[in-house]
Formats: C-alpha cells, sequence, structure tokens
C-alpha cells in the first residue's frame, strides 16, 4: 500500500461548473438518444432519462440493464459539444488551490474519458492530475456503486483510509466513506451529513481547510 495522501477529485461541478452550459446540452442530447433509439416521446424519455438517473446515479447505467444499449455508442452521441471552450466555467484561481494541496491527485469522473481529457486540457487541471479514471476504466459501474471506487483503489494499490474525495454529489461521498475514505463536499447549501468531514462552496477554499483532514 502506498502510504501518500491521494486525492480523488469530481469533474463536473466539482472542479468546473457544468450546471449553467453543459449539463443542459448533455441533458438534451440523451433525451433525444432515448427517443430515437426507444422511439419514445420527448416527455416519456425525460421522465426515463431522470429515473434511471436517480435510480443507478447514472442514465447510461439503466440504458445498459434494461434496454441493451451500446455504452461507448450512447456516450459518444451524448458528449459532442460544438464549442466546449466557450462553455466552460471555470475559476482560474483553483488551479492554484490544487498546486498547494500535498499529495497525488487522481481523476474519478462519471463522464467520458474523451470529455474529460477535453475539460482537464481546456482549463489547465491536466498538469495537475497523475491519472484519470473516467466511466469507460471502471467498466461502466459509475459512482456510487461500490464496485468503481474497489477497481480504482485496486487498480492503483491505494489504502482507503490514505484517500480524500472531493465531490459534489453526496451519494458518492456516502460511499466513499464507508469504504474508509475522508470526504470533502463540495456544495454552497447549508445541509450537513455524517459522511462529510469537511464541507466547502468552492476547491479554492480547500487549502485552508485541509488541515481537518
Amino acid at each position: 500500500m502506498r502510504g501518500e495522501r491521494v486525492w480523488l477529485f469530481d469533474l463536473d461541478n466539482t472542479l468546473h461548473n457544468a450546471s449553467p452550459h453543459i449539463f443542459p446540452h448533455i441533458n438534451r442530447a440523451m433525451r433525444e438518444y432515448i427517443e430515437r433509439h426507444l422511439g419514445l416521446d420527448e416527455n416519456a424519455a425525460n421522465r426515463l432519462r431522470q429515473d434511471y438517473w436517480q435510480r443507478y446515479g447514472a442514465t447510461l447505467l439503466g440504458l445498459i440493464r434494461h434496454h441493451a444499449i451500446d455504452p461507448r455508442h450512447f456516450l459518444h452521441e451524448t458528449h459532442q459539444f460544438p464549442d466546449l471552450a466557450r462553455m466552460l466555467v471555470f475559476e482560474k484561481p483553483l488551479l492554484h488551490a490544487l498546486k498547494r494541496l500535498p499529495g497525488r491527485k487522481i481523476l474519478f469522473s462519471n463522464a467520458p474519458h474523451a470529455y474529460a481529457e477535453a475539460v482537464l486540457e481546456l482549463t489547465g487541471l491536466d498538469r495537475h492530475f497523475a491519472t484519470v479514471y473516467t466511466v469507460e476504466s471502471l467498466k461502466f459501474r459509475p459512482k456510487p456503486m461500490p464496485q468503481g471506487f474497489r477497481a480504482l483503489l485496486r487498480a492503483e494499490r491505494l489504502d482507503p483510509r490514505r484517500c480524500i474525495m472531493v465531490e459534489d454529489s453526496l451519494a458518492n461521498l456516502i460511499t466513499a466513506r464507508k469504504l474508509g475514505m475522508k470526504t470533502v463536499w463540495v456544495s454552497a447549501g447549508s445541509r450537513r451529513s455524517p459522511y462529510v468531514d469537511v464541507q466547502v462552496s468552492s476547491v479554492t477554499q480547500l487549502p485552508q481547510r485541509c488541515g481537518r483532514l
């Protein structure tokens, strides 16, 4: 087991704000994909997309389980962006904050690899991460499923007690905490959880708060 501290960072709405432009674009693309491939109208496709996201943590997982959808085709079709650079909402001081955090940093995202790599390159985040784990690397077992977490830990030969998971999703942090990790919740809300060690509204605040980890 490696004894160094290792940070596991989510991507969307953790390292950049995907809500204004990117998530609406992906949600629309997923709805249209479901309409085309399952023969549903707009309302039914939206309900199915949301239902699978709530039940499984990812729309993709429901489509694989119940409709035999090819996950690679789905991810390719739903993550096409006309101008990703203009859609990104990113705080440049976050780069300095990451540099100040001691230890290895791994990206751990439910996003597809091509999209994650594009975001990392456009923002300059790529230089801060030792390696990248996306939904393909985890054999389409997305967070919050514990299998994906365990696959990453095995592949990197990590002790979960030396890991810190940084996420905007409380469900994903609950899995991380149950596996023995420390947890950082990126949330501006007032809700508190016993599964969260530190809560910040932005990763830029993390260097000042990491002493509690």
